[in-house]
């Protein structure tokens, strides 16, 4: 493979990696962001989903009551679940 072969296919990874990483940091400032205080009386309703995200998931030591552990890497295959009327609130800490 020449130097500018090389070359261009660094730069695509470099402006790719950029790409996803504004995408991301955007993404995030456009969440809507929820304290438990917030969160404790939406508890049980049913127009309400609550999903947790977390890496360790089912087997972490603590749980919100009535949350659904779905794997935050597997966000394709259990978001359609979900229906959009709802509100969903997802937490990973």
């Amino acid at each position: 493979m020449g130097r500018k072969q090389v070359l261009l296919i660094a730069a695509v990874l470099v402006a790719l990696f950029a790409w996803q990483a504004m995408g991301v940091e955007a993404g995030a400032e456009e969440i809507p962001r929820m304290t438990k205080e917030e969160l404790k009386p939406l508890l049980g309703n049913p127009e309400v989903v609550v999903l947790d995200v977390r890496f360790e998931g089912g087997n972490a030591p603590t749980k919100i009551a009535g949350a659904v552990v779905e794997n935050p890497e597997k966000v394709a295959e259990w978001s359609f679940r979900y229906p959009k009327e709802k509100r969903v609130v997802l937490y990973c800490s």
